[in-house]
């Protein structure tokens, strides 16, 4: 007997080999938006080592929540039956996460405690996910033994999120429990992105390559979305005049970002996905471990830290500090570190996937390394100027070098397409009576 749920609003419907991402995913990874701004924010209200720390462990946890979510969605089309009415409870919690996201490492002066709610939104998040993914399986009695592993890992992250909120309080010394809630969340880190590189795949199904592949590359695209919202927020475009030097950075910034898209979506990401659908069975899963999994992480904080430099440079440009000065603090560092942390994070994709290495990239990483050290004493104009001019010339250096595989790689890509897209209308015209399009051979 089925339950009422699924008499009244349809049974879990399973992904197919072929499946694409539906729209309640990306209506899911809305939430992830507002996330990533509202921990952007909060860094960028303490830029300090300590901060930083703060927002990568963040970025950490939550990424790992979107990565079983990820996985979750790779098995069961989240948008069918009743599965998108529960879901809803995972994105309030995820919400609530997002929302105590800047107190997560400080003690409460009023209000919710903020380690403490985030230990309860993280606990529902998983458990709306696992408890889905559990539903689906659960006449499988070997697939239900697969992720009995993944109940062993919940048990241990949520324990230490708890403890990093009510440990620390009962200490007498204020630092030491900060110390403290620091090392717990970095032990959560840890044992997260360790332990499935120690037990191997079991437990991680990836049924359909386009979905998994489409699906990090939307994320991604989120984040760099994210970028150009901080970057305008830095500007401060409603409280205050638009200035020549700050139209100027912002210019050069989005050209950055630009750069950045270009890095990983012109060759790389469809390059990827095309071995991704090469590779079959284990090996297939522990590309999706490796390379999405764990080098998507290392792309997004490089956003992060690009968006927070562009940021804090243009909030310095719309005071008192002129082109022809150095940015005070540690934005022009930001903006260098976030170049090279993507382009390093895209290069190990690249590697992975690919077995091959861009030394464009390698070039770039370490030319923006060895500046760094020298831009944050350079005139503002000079640094970003020679930031830039970094990036276009890696793209195009690229673009010319590499022409001959990118017509072939665009031309494999668009056959595919236009091949798809001639099977479904195919299938479409006698259900719909819809009629060829002049001109066509039908």
């Amino acid at each position: 007997m089925k339950g009422g749920w699924e008499r009244r609003l349809g049974p879990i419907v399973q992904v197919a080999p072929g499946a694409r991402v539906e729209r309640f995913e990306i209506y899911f990874d809305l939430v992830y938006v507002f996330s990533f701004f509202i921990i952007a924010r909060a860094t960028a209200a303490d830029l300090s080592g300590r901060g930083l720390l703060h927002a990568v462990l963040l970025l950490a946890v939550l990424w790992w929540c979107w990565v079983i979510h990820s996985l979750v969605a790779n098995r069961i089309r989240l948008g069918e039956g009743f599965v998108p009415v529960v879901m809803v409870l995972a994105i309030v919690a995820l919400y609530a996460f997002a929302l105590a996201s800047p107190q997560a490492f400080r003690e409460p002066v009023e209000g919710i405690s903020g380690p403490f709610l985030i230990a309860w939104s993280y606990l529902v998040i998983r458990l709306v996910h696992l408890g889905v993914y559990w539903y689906s399986i659960r006449h499988d009695r070997r697939e239900v033994g697969q992720i009995r592993l993944y109940f062993f890992e919940l048990t241990g992250s949520v324990a230490l999120l708890f403890a990093a909120a009510l440990v620390p309080p009962l200490l007498d010394d204020p630092h030491d429990g900060a110390l403290l809630r620091v090392a717990l969340w970095i032990a959560l880190v840890i044992g997260q992105y360790v332990v499935p590189l120690l037990t191997g795949t079991r437990g991680w199904v990836v049924v359909s390559a386009e979905h998994w592949s489409e699906r990090y590359d939307l994320i991604l695209m989120i984040a760099l979305g994210e970028s150009l919202i901080s970057i305008g927020v830095g500007s401060d475009v409603v409280g205050g005049p638009i200035t020549w030097p700050m139209l100027m950075a912002a210019t050069m910034g989005i050209i950055g970002v630009s750069c950045l898209w270009w890095a990983h979506f012109d060759l790389v990401a469809p390059a990827a996905r095309l071995a991704l659908h090469g590779t079959h069975g284990e090996a297939r899963t522990r590309m999706v471990r490796d390379a999405y999994h764990d080098l998507y992480l290392i792309l997004l904080v490089g956003i992060v830290l690009f968006a927070l430099g562009g940021e804090e440079l243009l909030h310095q440009l719309s005071g008192d500090i002129g082109l022809g000065e150095p940015l005070r603090g540690p934005g022009m560092a930001l903006l260098c570190g976030g170049v090279a942390c993507y382009l390093l994070g895209s290069l190990l994709f690249q590697l992975r996937t690919l077995r091959t290495v861009s030394w464009t990239r390698v070039g770039v990483v370490v030319v923006l390394a060895a500046f760094t050290p020298l831009a944050v004493h350079l005139p503002v104009l000079v640094a970003l100027a020679v930031i830039t001019a970094a990036q276009v010339a890696m793209v195009a250096a690229e673009a010319f070098l590499f022409a001959g595989s990118r017509h072939a790689l665009r031309a494999a890509v668009l056959e595919e397409r236009t091949a798809h897209e001639a099977y479904e209308t195919a299938w479409r015209r006698p259900r719909t009576n819809e009629l060829p399009p002049e001109g066509s051979p039908d």
